[in-house]
């Protein structure tokens, strides 16, 4: 039942944006104007998602650690440790304290870098070859999401691509010229979970 609820979300969002990019169109602003925003990047890790942690001079401590679905990682010496809803500077400091509390460090050096964010997730529909929800790495920029799902059609309007994205509770759509980012004349656009792209065909 709960893959079930989660398709047909997925299945409405997808409506709603095609819906929401066919009416924008041509018209819709370059993403340059969404700059102003308010809402910073969410680094924050869930369940899926997998993340390296170093811990200096301590070679057995530092590994790739992927999160439960409860919320935690099993990390040696001090057991689970609940990491869902942290972002990687947090999860240093509670692994560190961990480490620390349990006088197994007396001062340990922790950082942690995320690899994969696969509870978020972008979806890419319209005139690409594998249209789908793909998970979330560290950075991922558009042209990478749109290569995710198998590259542009031939009749694919590369330059016509619309970004939908929820900004201070109002869904915007952007235009956003893959073209003129993959030939370098435009820095290109970093997705976030909940992104939605849509590649509209060329009219001949």
């Amino acid at each position: 039942m709960a893959l079930l609820a989660r398709h047909s979300f997925v299945v409405s969002l997808l409506l709603a944006a095609l819906v929401g990019a066919l009416a924008c169109g041509p018209t819709a602003p370059r993403f340059r104007s969404a700059r102003g925003e308010t809402q910073q990047e969410d680094t924050a890790v869930g369940p899926g998602d997998v993340f390296e942690v170093r811990v200096y001079n301590e070679e057995d401590l530092s590994a790739l650690y992927r999160v439960e679905g409860d919320g935690t990682i099993d990390f040696p010496l001090v057991g689970r440790v609940e990491v869902a809803g942290l972002d990687p500077s947090a999860i240093a400091a509670r692994i560190r304290d961990h480490l620390r509390e349990g006088q197994y460090l007396v001062a340990p050096h922790v950082s942690v870098r995320v690899e994969e964010y696969n509870s978020r997730r972008v979806s890419v529909i319209g005139a690409v070859r594998e249209p789908g929800s793909y998970s979330i790495s560290s950075r991922m920029g558009v042209v990478e999401a749109v290569s995710l799902a198998g590259g542009f059609t031939a009749l694919a309007n590369r330059d016509g691509t619309l970004l939908t994205r929820r900004i201070d509770g109002e869904l915007r759509t952007f235009s956003v010229p893959v073209d003129r980012i993959s030939s370098g004349q435009e820095p290109d656009v970093t997705v976030r979970a909940g992104d939605i792209l849509h590649v509209p065909e060329r009219i001949f």
